[in-house]
């Protein structure tokens, strides 16, 4: 049951994703409108039968994504966002209730991980629909304004969006072909043996900077505690499970500074149309050094 409700919900993305291609090309304003109407195409396709086609196809087809994005064919098309004068209209209509949707998508997916078997993705899915019906009552708009607002963001975010599934993929290849023996060869040689706090510094640092190139903590948690972790810090004596959970989120401070992390970074800065794509990560820069330097006092004191 789960793997079919999955399949579904992959559907229902790829559907979005295929609404935002044909937008795109009915948009004679847009300048790149085949190759952005092409390249969400593509991903739609990905998304609701890739699970059909053979690697090698699906590989090739992300192929053609990437060179789409290296010569700036993806673009934002004439999609409009309503004017100010309604929008601030509508928020003094709506108020704080506007939250509403948002929370609702938590508590589905919480709700759903924790007291059943089909598990947060599931949960997350399905908070999203109930959310989305409950948007369009709350304000009343037309149904047909789901896929004009969907493609509009979508266009907005731009090839960004797809870089979670990548990063995730990614960060399976690189514990696949050992890049976590290859940090801990070059680790070896800078700390010194049975050096405790350097071992903590080393594994806190190198979750962060690793979370930054791959934008996803879990993607890094598995290469840099075979890396570094387990010789340089759980040999020594740590607690494994005080020292991966600070592990984990030392990595997320990671997370707070890196384009990378599209869905957390450059998602708010597009939605919010700030002069500068990187606003986010510069508001946030020294709050993330901050929480990583008290991520390492607190493995040194607690693990140990």
């Amino acid at each position: 049951m789960k793997e079919i409700l999955l399949e579904g919900l992959y559907v229902l993305a790829g559907l979005v994703s295929l609404i935002t291609g044909y937008m795109a090309l009915k948009d004679r304003e847009l300048s790149t409108r085949i190759g952005t109407a092409l390249f969400w195409g593509i991903l739609a396709v990905i998304f609701i039968i890739g699970k059909y086609l053979p690697p090698s196809v699906v590989g090739f087809m992300l192929f053609i994504m990437g060179i789409l994005t290296a010569f700036k064919q993806v673009r934002l098309g004439s999609l409009k966002n309503a004017d100010e004068k309604f929008r601030k209209e509508k928020a003094r209509l709506i108020g704080n209730k506007i939250f509403i949707p948002a929370l609702t998508i938590a508590v589905f997916a919480f709700g759903i991980a924790q007291f059943t078997e089909l598990g947060g993705l599931v949960g997350l899915g399905f908070g999203a629909i109930v959310a989305t019906i409950i948007a369009l009552v709350m304000t009343k708009a037309e149904i047909k304004y789901v896929g004009y607002d969907g493609s509009r963001l979508l266009q907005q975010v731009g090839s960004v969006s797809i870089l979670p599934q990548l990063l995730a993929a990614l960060g399976a290849l690189f514990n696949a072909a050992g890049v976590g023996q290859v940090i801990a060869q070059g680790i070896s040689s800078i700390i010194p043996e049975g050096n405790v706090l350097a071992g903590v510094i080393a594994y806190c640092v190198g979750m962060a900077v690793f979370t930054m190139i791959m934008g996803n903590a879990f993607a890094a948690f598995a290469v840099i505690t075979a890396g570094i972790g387990l010789p340089f810090v759980f040999s020594q004596g740590a607690n494994p499970a005080i020292a991966g959970a600070l592990a984990l989120t030392a990595g997320y401070c990671g997370t707070l500074m890196t384009p990378m992390a599209a869905n957390f970074n450059i998602v708010p800065a597009a939605i919010l149309e700030t002069k500068n794509k990187n606003r986010v990560i510069l508001s946030q820069v020294p709050f993330a050094l901050a929480l990583l330097a008290t991520h390492i006092v607190l493995m040194y004191i607690l693990a140990f």
